[in-house]
């Protein structure tokens, strides 16, 4: 077994302790990407980069320029931005990675040499001495060359610390600008973490890695930071392989949270999570912190009436703080406060009576395990009161094709007194249909929030519930709807949802629309 370095972790995990500023280096192109079934492009790591620049991170490590010549033009492209972050490619123990880097225009490189015996031994097939000496003759030549070095010691939480202290500050004695503490497989705990940086961060500038596969990769941040680190690896929405990488956005909130350290722009953080799950495909869970759908969600009758009566009473920091909106969601739960605050929202008023008869409605359909989305609200109360709703666009016709051919669909909607019929493309038929209502609904601005599928039934003849999250400005609706067939379930979704915004601002409802031809 290695031996662990004796400090006590208890004298530095102290909110004292974390004074001073902390950087951040995301890694969501290199380490995020390695994630099974996530495959960036180019433009997609742009797109990625100039987000996280958006908001403030300090290093975006753009790829491994060693990967391919299609990495390397990613990698290029990225550093080619101009962005105010710094711009790196991961490197192994090789000097062709560091040319690799060098040919892609890049600030600096994550040099990552091996650590443990098993990585040096086994892995590497070489001896603690050669490693070390290895890593100088890399870091001179890397520094020589203009760049900036980070020198990372893979497998360090299951490396000697005697010895993985010797080998990182050989880096910084050649040149190096700073080193990294890496728990590569998420082994360590908080304690290990800070004994180990408590001893780097005195030869010099350390950063930490950490995963999250005992569930601990925020904390172990959280110890190395105490014990002196500055800087600290990250994911957006903590992407990565196997169960990933601490995740950014809350690394950035719990350090200002926790310890009034600023790191990012805090209001742009949701958005940037956002925009990440939109390009790898990987959703979030919707108890995730900061980003999860449900993070800033109350359905509890208490809770509800507690959060109306005082914003702070079950959330630890404002929505608003990380750019999000609170949400007062409805089910068996619901009380008549929240009914009521929901109501207020579509601008509905209801007597007393009323309400009863809607809280009522309401937990009868949680209690058959049905979420109640606004739409569903809505339609209660339209009955409750005996009130008919003039629809303001509807679906009247909807076909999608799909095949060796590029997927295409075409709507005609009924939209005030006018028909508009509109087709469009997309990578599969739901995205066609969905291009084909906007396209139908040319002028209406609307953001599609989150799509996503809620349940399907087993069988041939299987039922797709889809629900969708649409807004205008600051209004916003929540739609499910199903059918065995998920392109109309989608649609339906939405132009529900749509019917509901557009009849909450008259004044934005399109008057005489000309007939398209499709």
């Amino acid at each position: 077994m290695a031996e662990k370095f004796s400090g006590n972790a208890r004298d530095v995990f102290t909110p004292e302790s974390f004074a001073g500023e902390v950087s951040l280096l995301d890694t969501t192109l290199r380490d995020g990407e390695q994630m099974p079934g996530v495959s960036l492009t180019p433009s997609d790591k742009v797109t990625i980069a100039r987000a996280l620049d958006a908001v403030g991170v300090s290093t975006v490590e753009a790829g491994s320029a060693c990967t391919s010549d299609g990495e390397r033009e990613a990698i290029a492209r990225v550093a080619s931005e101009g962005l105010d972050a710094r711009v790196t490619s991961f490197a192994r123990g090789v000097r062709a990675d560091v040319d690799h880097a060098l040919s892609c225009d890049v600030d600096g490189i994550n040099l990552v040499v091996p650590a443990s015996d098993r990585h040096i031994e086994t892995k590497v097939g070489t001896t603690r001495d050669a490693a070390v000496e290895r890593t100088q003759e890399l870091v001179e030549y890397a520094t020589d060359h203009g760049l900036w070095v980070e020198v990372l010691g893979e497998d360090g939480s299951r490396a000697d610390p005697a010895f993985l202290e010797r080998l990182l500050s050989a880096g910084l004695e050649a040149g190096a600008d700073r080193i990294c503490y890496c728990d590569t497989v998420g082994a360590a705990t908080p304690d290990e973490v800070a004994d180990v940086v408590a001893r780097l961060e005195a030869h010099g500038p350390t950063g930490v890695h950490t995963h999250d596969d005992l569930g601990l990769g925020l904390a172990n941040a959280l110890a190395g930071v105490s014990a002196g680190a500055d800087f600290v690896h990250a994911t957006v929405g903590g992407v990565g392989e196997r169960a990933g990488n601490v995740a950014l956005e809350e690394v950035a909130v719990a350090l200002d949270e926790g310890y009034g350290v600023e790191t990012v722009t805090l209001a742009g953080l949701y958005e940037l999570t956002r925009r990440v799950a939109d390009v790898t495909g990987v959703g979030h869970p919707p108890n995730k912190a900061v980003c999860g759908a449900n993070a800033f969600a109350h359905e509890s009758g208490i809770h509800t009436d507690g959060t109306l009566k005082d914003t702070r009473m079950y959330e630890p920091y404002p929505p608003e703080r990380v750019g999000r909106e609170r949400r007062l969601v409805l089910g068996k739960h619901a009380g008549r406060a929240g009914v009521r605050a929901a109501l207020s929202e579509h601008g509905v008023d209801a007597s007393e009576a009323d309400l009863d008869a809607v809280v009522s409605r309401v937990k009868e359909l949680g209690d058959r395990g049905k979420r109640v989305t606004d739409a569903d609200l809505l339609a209660i109360v339209e009955d409750v009161q005996g009130r008919t709703r003039d629809r303001t666009v509807e679906l009247l016709d909807l076909s999608a094709t799909s095949g060796a051919g590029v997927p295409t669909a075409s709507v005609r909607l009924r939209i005030g007194d006018a028909e508009r019929i509109a087709a469009g493309t997309g990578s599969g038929p739901v995205d066609a249909a969905v291009e084909a209502v906007r396209e139908a609904l040319d002028g209406v601005d609307f953001d599609l929030d989150s799509y996503h599928v809620d349940a399907i039934t087993g069988g041939t003849d299987a039922v797709v519930t889809v629900e969708v999250d649409l807004s205008r400005g600051d209004r916003s609706v929540t739609v499910s709807a199903s059918e065995a067939d998920i392109t109309r379930a989608s649609v339906d979704a939405m132009v529900e949802g749509l019917d509901r915004l557009l009849a909450a601002t008259d004044d934005d409802v399109p008057g005489e629309m000309p007939v398209a031809s499709d």
